[in-house]
């Protein structure tokens, strides 16, 4: 896929490509936080920071819920991580937020490697990239 075709989720991942070329490894999470949104700010992408996912259950709002590191666009879930490696709880961590918050798009990006690790996600259609390096 080409930035043509989704031209705000490629935005979001050239930022963050710019962040790990600026910062490289070895940051807190929060620190990656604060840096994107100093990026997305530049980009001119709008975006929510730590916004609350509620759950809902038959009918009704859990006390419990979630909270996204970014929504972009007012409709693409974005979530950082520090790892060595992704996993599938990550993977179903960002799912769950689509779930709740009713979004079709979210993005995973993970600082914690040599290299930024990326992961499209685009719920309905079952579709999930995983880009070694994205093109734009």
């Amino acid at each position: 896929m080409n930035g043509d075709k989704d031209p705000q989720t490629y935005a979001i991942i050239g930022a963050a490509m710019e962040l790990h070329r600026e910062l490289g490894g070895g940051f807190l999470e929060a620190v990656y936080q604060d840096a994107l949104a100093v990026e997305f700010l530049a980009r001119k992408i709008p975006f929510e920071r730590e916004r609350l996912c509620p759950v809902r259950y038959k009918g009704g709002l859990l006390p419990s819920h979630y909270v996204a590191d970014f929504v972009c666009f007012g409709e693409i879930i974005v979530e950082l991580k520090v790892l060595k490696a992704l996993s599938t709880a990550d993977d179903a961590q960002v799912l769950n937020y689509l779930k709740c918050t009713g979004f079709h798009r979210a993005i995973l990006l993970n600082f914690g490697s040599p290299s930024l690790q990326t992961k499209r996600f685009v719920l309905g259609s079952e579709k999930v990239e995983t880009p070694h390096s994205p093109v734009f």
